[in-house]
């Protein structure tokens, strides 16, 4: 075991495999019934942010502000709705073989591996790419109350797992997650768009260096 760690936590969007295009195409879907601007740019400021938080950016500024919360709950919702629809189109070719090859190759060290996502669609997701069961724990949108940079995700999937937070490394693409890691007593390596921001304990080109770090 590398550094103490015996235990790692993986993000799931974006780090495991991509479903930004699913959550983009379900939030413009929303926001175009609303008359209301949704792009890239803004789609981008809800990474590793919770469903409600992400609703909140998309209707700043706007009139639905102000709306109750049961009609900001029923917005969440119908989104979700969509984006579960598309996620039904997914399959296990859209896991990719340096992510697959990796994680075989942590496990066969010894490292527990577990999900912390605050995603409440993990299980779902997992299933249709063909990693349902794989992990040894897993810490998503269902079982927690605060997202990242909240640190509740990790600790969860730390208690879920029987580990110590200093015996976990959290893997992550967002900024808000390396955050989350750190604030848990983790390390954390940071991959995709977190990488730019220069806050992990490693920051990796692509996935397959993790296996060069966890020997």
């Amino acid at each position: 075991m590398q550094n103490g760690i015996n235990a790692i936590i993986f993000d799931l969007d974006g780090v495991i495999v991509h479903t930004d295009k699913y959550h983009y195409k379900a939030w413009k879907l929303l926001a175009d019934r609303l008359g209301l601007y949704f792009d890239e740019s803004v789609n981008n400021r809800l990474r590793g942010v919770s469903r409600m938080e992400s609703l909140e950016i998309i209707l700043e500024n706007s009139d639905y502000a102000r709306l109750s919360e049961n009609e900001k709950t029923a917005l969440a919702d119908e989104k979700n709705e969509k984006y579960k629809e598309f996620l039904q189109s997914m399959t296990p070719e859209e896991l990719s073989g340096e992510v697959y090859d990796t994680l075989n190759a942590l496990r066969e060290r010894g490292y527990r591996l577990a999900i912390g996502s605050s995603s409440r669609n993990a299980r779902l997701i997992l299933d249709k790419i063909g990693l349902g069961g794989f992990f040894d724990a897993i810490s998503d949108g269902n079982n927690i109350i605060n997202s990242k940079p909240d640190p509740e995700v990790f600790l969860k999937a730390a208690e879920f797992l029987s580990a110590k937070p200093e015996e976990c490394a959290v893997v992550e693409d967002a900024d808000a997650g390396i955050t989350a890691a750190h604030r848990a007593g983790m390390k954390a390596a940071a991959i995709g768009d977190a990488v730019r921001y220069g806050n992990g304990d490693w920051n990796l080109d692509n996935f397959a260096a993790l296996a060069d770090i966890f020997k």
